[in-house]
């Protein structure tokens, strides 16, 4: 018997987004679920089809696969190449939600033990474009939780060890009978570590960690762009009980530069010049980031805007031997506090003009008065 489609399942549009989602499950889980149906196998059977659809349908990766293969994205050796999904754990997120405060919070990860992953960490580096275009390799501080040196991380007084919580037999959390629900929480005596320590470390206080300040070396590559986030696996803090460390994301962000602007790996550079010179041409010398001057020649007639191209002028391309280029943008500078003898000379210049010196402005006039000629016929 073929399955039915997840999107028609939960009784939802293909476009759907997350919330709607959420709700639609919400409500038919509350319908379907066993414990309000007791005895009755359509309505299990429901409740694990509207939680397979669930499951599959919040998880990005594995809509994006469903929505290309269908089921057989799932099946094994399936184009989607996602594996096998479990049941149970759509309604147990709803469940969180709806009862979570009431719970004592939400579930944490824990594994056997009371080992807890530790919590990532955010560091946030400013650069300038230079160590951006050139690369570094930074020293930064960070305080964060690292493992007592004591007790190891056990959170124990060295010499003894923790002991089985008695209440949930070492598990970190309890079932409680309430109307039509079984509800699941965390342990009230080991507050879900499933270990009670009698003697705690002296230094951690029984957390199995401490805070404290380190320094890492982090390398900034050459082309770096704004924005980018860099993760130092393990680098973030401690774990508890021995759990694994979480992670370190360090984020960057590019300083503006006084004299540059950059779109991705080109750079743009606005520079003033005389009217003249825009007429009559000319060259100018220009620093750039590789730290040698270049040579600029001005075209005669340029016009306000024109952009000149240097080719390999610009920003490296990340983790590439390969360079943007340097867009040089012109703005033509009109001569201010004018002497009676520029005044004069301007205005001579002025009368020997024809329509072919400034082509542009003679024929807009014409053009205009054209357009709106043919709007009045």
């Amino acid at each position: 018997m073929a399955k039915a489609d997840f999107y028609e399942t939960l009784g939802v549009a293909r476009g759907a987004e997350e919330k709607e989602l959420k709700g639609a499950f919400r409500k038919l889980a509350m319908q379907f679920h066993p414990d309000r149906n007791p005895g009755n196998a359509d309505a299990e059977h429901k409740f694990k089809e509207i939680n397979e659809a669930y499951e599959t349908l919040k998880d990005p990766q594995k809509r994006a696969a469903y929505d290309r293969f269908g089921h057989a994205a799932f099946e094994q050796g399936g184009p989607g190449g996602m594996g096998g999904m479990g049941a149970g754990g759509g309604f147990s997120d709803i469940f969180e939600d709806i009862f979570g405060d009431m719970m004592g919070g939400g579930r944490q990860r824990r594994s056997a033990g009371g080992r807890e992953r530790g919590a990532d960490l955010r560091y946030n580096m400013e650069i300038s474009l230079e160590e951006a275009y050139s690369g570094k390799t930074a020293q930064i501080r960070v305080p964060t939780s690292i493992t007592c040196d004591v007790c190891s991380g056990s959170g124990a007084k060295p010499g003894t060890k923790p002991t089985t919580c008695s209440t949930c037999a070492g598990a970190g959390r309890v079932r409680a009978a309430q109307g039509f629900f079984s509800i699941e929480r965390t342990c009230p005596t080991c507050h879900g570590r499933g270990q009670i320590i009698s003697d705690p470390c002296v230094k951690c206080g029984g957390q199995g960690r401490v805070t404290e300040e380190r320094s890492l070396s982090v390398n900034i590559p050459a082309g770096i762009e704004d924005g980018t986030r860099i993760r130092l696996s393990g680098e973030g803090e401690a774990g508890v009980r021995g759990g694994p460390s979480g992670d370190l994301y360090i984020f960057l962000s590019v300083r503006p530069h006084p004299f540059l602007q950059r779109e991705g790996a080109d750079l743009y550079c606005t520079v003033p010049i005389s009217m003249t010179t825009a007429a009559l041409g000319g060259k100018f010398e220009l620093s750039t980031m590789d730290g040698t001057k270049s040579r600029v020649t001005v075209p005669e007639g340029t016009q306000n805007g024109k952009e000149l191209r240097m080719r390999g002028k610009g920003m490296p391309v990340l983790r590439s031997a390969q360079k943007g280029d340097l867009y040089v943008r012109i703005s033509i500078e009109t001569p201010q506090n004018l002497s009676r003898r520029q005044r004069e000379l301007l205005a001579e210049f002025e009368s020997l003009s024809s329509k072919e010196n400034s082509p542009e402005s003679s024929g807009f006039f014409s053009r205009m008065k054209g357009f709106f000629d043919t709007l009045t016929d």
